[in-house]
């Protein structure tokens, strides 16, 4: 059975919302000699930032796969593709933030980066669980929820704010 995980949703607001906040002033306090390409820049760079937010995770029957947009591609994310038969372990590792990130660890020692911003996720590691026959029910999101919210909850709070001093 096929199933695709999207980046989540919160991850995905988070991003283009600070982007915005830190970025809709811009073309408003540039000169008018700019005023043109710092429009065009920002639509570009929200281009961007909507685009590499759209990374998705496929599970199937024999094989689990990432796949990125090709702006992605352009800054070096890769997609990659493994068959649960070929997962020998999957390793934790302590990041500098105090939380823990996991390793496909393949039997080629290939070691791939298991998504944690992924929608569903109680379902993905579940299937992980079923494929690969490991006890992984300590793998979380590799920062909390409401980590996420609270950046987009202050980015709409900036974005509010900016368009009160502009308006006023």
């Amino acid at each position: 059975m096929n199933e695709k995980f999207k980046t989540l949703f919160f991850v995905k607001s988070s991003l283009i919302s600070l982007y915005l906040a830190l970025t809709i002033p811009i073309p408003f306090i540039s000169s008018e000699k700019l005023k043109i390409l710092s429009i065009i820049t920002f639509v570009f760079g929200l281009f961007l930032i909507i685009n590499i937010t759209n990374d998705c995770v496929n599970t199937c029957d024999n094989k689990v796969s990432y796949e990125t947009s090709f702006i992605s591609k352009i800054f070096g994310k890769k997609n990659w593709e493994i068959f649960w038969k070929d997962i020998k372990l999957i390793k934790s590792l302590p990041t500098s933030q105090g939380s823990k990130v996991y390793y496909f660890i393949t039997n080629k020692n290939e070691s791939f980066l298991v998504p944690q911003r992924v929608e569903n996720f109680e379902r993905f590691v579940s299937i992980i669980k079923n494929k690969t026959k490991q006890n992984i029910m300590e793998i979380t999101y590799i920062s909390p929820l409401w980590t996420y919210k609270l950046l987009t909850a202050l980015s709409i709070l900036m974005i509010i704010g900016e368009i009160i001093a502009f308006v006023i």
